[in-house]
């Protein structure tokens, strides 16, 4: 899920449109109507949310730029091969592989059932966890949503801006048709930075946000399915169910076919 292909595309395709039509994409540089979109949708968005949260636009800016890493596959390996271990050996054999864990989330939640936590006390504190996380995801996402729903009416504001001046200063009918045409680009750049920028990045966000959940739901039930002791065929069964339906079509016979007590790895079959 990469927006900065996407916001390329958009913007290739509309310089291409002006240019078929005979205009040049270099009458849009009109300063006036850059500095008041884009620092006055800054300025609001900063009014309803807060300078800190703002502060956060360059980090989650980039972050809907590139695409994200999912880390499922090795997740679901490495859970299985805990499962198969727990099994075998018991959930204590599990303590000197938790701080070789690199996801906190996980590590927290095996840390727990080492503990000895009911599983419901368990499950109750890692979903308050993605609870939060998604809460502070959320925060971003909302920040260009509102950032989406401002810029339009800057552009608004601007092209009446921009005709109040053409309409007061009269003295030169020749030249009303480019000053009416400059007025206009600031409806252009308010409705051009809410559909091609803000909007789609909003987005973006929130689908990142949706697929690291579904990650921490996937460990969440190998956490309590190695808790509860169940078989690692079990295991890396629920793991497929959870990663989607893509992956539950892969052959089961793959997982039934590498039994642990004979020493093969579960989590390749998963």
């Amino acid at each position: 899920m990469d927006a900065g292909v996407g916001i390329g595309l958009c913007l290739v395709a509309m310089m291409i449109a002006d240019v078929l039509d005979g205009g040049s994409p270099a009458a849009f540089l009109v300063p006036s109507a850059i500095l008041l979109i884009f620092g006055a949708t800054f300025g609001a968005t900063m009014a309803s949310t807060s300078v800190k949260q703002f502060k956060t636009f360059p980090k989650l800016l980039g972050l809907s730029m590139k695409p994200r890493v999912s880390d499922i596959e090795e997740i679901r390996e490495m859970l299985v091969k805990y499962a198969e271990r727990a099994r075998r050996e018991g959930l204590l054999a599990l303590e000197s592989d938790v701080e070789q864990v690199k996801d906190p989330f996980i590590r927290h939640g095996l840390q727990m059932v080492i503990d000895g936590l009911e599983p419901d006390t368990v499950e109750e504190i890692l979903e308050i966890e993605i609870e939060s996380m998604q809460a502070r995801h959320a925060k971003g996402a909302d920040m260009f949503a509102k950032m989406g729903g401002y810029s339009p009416t800057f552009g608004v504001l601007g092209t009446v801006m921009g005709l109040v001046s053409v309409l007061s200063n009269l003295n030169d009918p020749s030249s009303l048709g480019e000053k009416i045409a400059v007025a206009f680009i600031a409806t252009l750049f308010g409705v051009g930075a809410a559909n091609i920028l803000w909007l789609p990045i909003a987005g973006n966000l929130k689908g990142k946000d949706a697929e690291e959940a579904k990650e921490r739901h996937l460990a969440l039930a190998a956490i309590l399915a190695i808790q509860a002791g169940d078989n690692p065929r079990i295991v890396a069964q629920k793991l497929r169910a959870y990663a989607g339906p893509e992956k539950e079509a892969a052959p089961a016979a793959a997982a039934e076919a590498t039994p642990a007590a004979a020493g093969g790895s579960v989590a390749e079959a998963a």
